[in-house]
């Protein structure tokens, strides 16, 4: 089984170089432009497969991607200048699970794509990156306790702490991959692909967001927020809805948390005792 990480985009990133420092073999990026192979192609398992099948399948994913790495690491040496080769490492790097090193490449994919012609599918990269550290752990079960009944609940599940940082990461990539767009040097299906889907990302994100906020608001614990919270998740339900008017687990969660502010709500442990009980605002 084989994968492609090579950047999505035509053509070779230009460098910082004056007409005497050429070389004489040096070819205008114009002639270099050829199309590349697609960018992280996901494996498509069959429907039945056993147990040890589909570990021999992760295996040889896992062996392709590492031969790969090897690859861009090669291409770096040959082309230090070349931002492509720094975006297809991090791609793959990224692929393997290790987040931090394919970070550092995607910096060092923007440090070498000095006009920017990359920049939208390079934040577009980082932006995913991030989205999905932001997917990881407990606030990845986005309404495992919120959806149903207000007073259903479980600390087990519950989300008690919300980063704000983390879901701006992404958010602030999403955004810097639209701001390139003009810029990008690729062809019609990529810049179709980017425009489309960094809005839908952000639009995601918002909406994780203010859910994450709705279901902190309904931890065993009483902190004091509660009813703030569930005002700063309605702002941030309803920015999902500026991008996206039919996203309907938005409109779901808008309707609950005007429910929640104007009635209150109650809290129960596992057990079915009452936890704590937040007044409405009326």
């Amino acid at each position: 089984m084989k994968h492609s990480y090579s950047i999505p985009i035509q053509g070779k990133p230009r460098t910082r170089m004056s007409e005497n420092e050429k070389p004489e073999n040096t070819k205008d990026p114009a002639d270099q432009s050829a199309q590349l192979e697609d960018a992280v192609v996901v494996p498509e398992f069959p429907v039945e497969q056993t147990e040890g099948e589909v570990e021999a399948i992760e295996e040889e994913v896992e062996f392709d991607l590492e031969a790969q790495i090897a690859a861009f690491r090669e291409q770096i040496a040959a082309e230090p200048e070349n931002c492509v080769h720094y975006y297809n490492l991090a791609e793959a790097l990224a692929e393997l699970g290790d987040a931090e090193t394919a970070l550092a490449e995607f910096d060092n994919a923007l440090k070498h794509d000095v006009d920017v012609a990359f920049g939208a599918i390079i934040h577009f990269g980082i932006g995913n990156l991030h989205f999905n550290e932001l997917m990881k752990g407990t606030s990845s079960n986005v309404l495992k306790s919120s959806v149903g009944l207000l007073s259903s609940h479980k600390d087990k599940t519950t989300i008690t702490q919300v980063d704000d940082e983390g879901y701006q990461l992404p958010i602030r990539e999403f955004e810097m991959a639209i701001l390139d767009l003009p810029k990008l040097r690729a062809d019609e299906d990529i810049l179709s692909y980017v425009s489309k889907n960094a809005p839908t990302k952000i639009a995601g994100i918002y909406y994780k967001w203010g859910s994450d906020l709705i279901d902190k608001s309904r931890q065993l614990s009483e902190y004091g927020d509660e009813v703030k919270d569930v005002q700063r998740a309605l702002k941030l339900l309803k920015k999902t809805l500026d991008i996206d008017p039919n996203h309907s687990a938005a409109h779901l969660m808008i309707k609950l948390s005007k429910q929640m502010l104007a009635e209150g709500w109650q809290t129960y442990d596992e057990f079915g005792f009452l936890a704590k009980e937040i007044r409405g605002l009326g």
